[in-house]
């Protein structure tokens, strides 16, 4: 009976975890100490506020000791719970691929709005599968392509795919090396765009723990945004969009080499909700010099 009283209680338990967490520098300790706190019970974080008189169960302490070291020392909680949710729907997340932010929805968003009659997408540098999955739950008439350079990537995407959206096709290879020219209608990608020399800047859930490969991009972090700037009007039909995901600062770069290319008809950007151009949008023109 005195051993079973000694046990902490769960709102002990998660004070104390807030407080560590808040000591290592975690941006958000309450909110990712009760999702810490809610795995390791098997339940949800309302769960764990209504628990907050309980004893905490012995193999539930010993579960969320490991995991509360573990993002004390900054890895992201996504990696720790293995899931992220992304438009509406739970996705498994490992260090393999890059974790889905909230922002990239806007590249879902603004697909459905400009080209909502696509019959070919092709999501250019998958990683979890985020983009495809959600495009191709939200138009079910659509082919929808996910390649990735990085077969480790596409694992983690089969796995999402299969789950949520099983007639995705995957395809492993660079950008938009293996399409055929004139057969897509929509190019979106959510590239790497971050600055060498920036990345060691990045927090260090970011930069010790997700993977380099999917965010760094040369010495100025377009190096990849160039690239799809000039290869997607190969594969694009006439009017096709190149709808594509940048960081802070790069609209006008990537809108002058849109605007240099000159085989595409309009560009624009879509702002997201902290007002960043944050989604470039670019119609592919149907000139007589198009290919067909």
């Amino acid at each position: 009976m005195g051993a079973a009283t000694a046990l902490p209680t769960v709102g002990g338990v998660l004070g104390a975890a807030i407080a560590r967490l808040t000591a290592a520098g975690v941006p958000e300790p309450r909110a990712d100490a009760e999702i810490l706190l809610a795995h390791a019970l098997g339940t949800t974080r309302a769960g764990v506020v209504a628990a907050c008189r309980d004893l905490l169960p012995v193999h539930a302490a010993v579960a969320f000791e490991a995991l509360l070291a573990r993002r004390a020392a900054r890895e992201p909680v996504q990696y720790l719970v293995g899931e992220r949710e992304f438009w509406s729907l739970p996705l498994a997340v490992d260090r393999r691929a890059l974790i889905p932010r909230p922002e990239t929805e806007l590249v879902v968003e603004t697909v459905l709005r400009v080209a909502g009659d696509a019959r070919c997408i092709v999501d250019v540098g998958t990683g979890s599968g985020a983009i495809a999955l959600a495009l191709a739950r939200a138009l079910p008439a659509a082919a929808v392509w996910a390649s990735d350079v990085d077969p480790e990537a596409l694992a983690v995407a089969h796995a999402n795919l299969a789950r949520h959206a099983p007639r995705v096709r995957l395809v492993c290879g660079d950008l938009l090396a293996a399409f055929r020219p004139c057969t897509v209608d929509v190019v979106a990608s959510n590239p790497p765009y971050v600055a060498e020399a920036e990345h060691a800047g990045l927090a260090p859930e970011i930069r010790d723990h997700e993977p380099a490969r999917a965010l760094r991009a040369g010495p100025d972090g377009l190096a990849v945004l160039r690239r799809l700037v000039a290869d997607a009007p190969d594969v694009l039909v006439p009017g096709g969009w190149l709808i594509v995901e940048m960081g802070a600062g790069q609209a006008d770069a990537v809108g002058s080499a849109i605007v240099r290319d000159g085989r595409y008809a309009a560009v624009r950007t879509v702002e997201d909700h902290a007002g960043m151009e944050r989604v470039l949008v670019a119609r592919r023109g149907r000139g007589r010099w198009t290919r067909s």
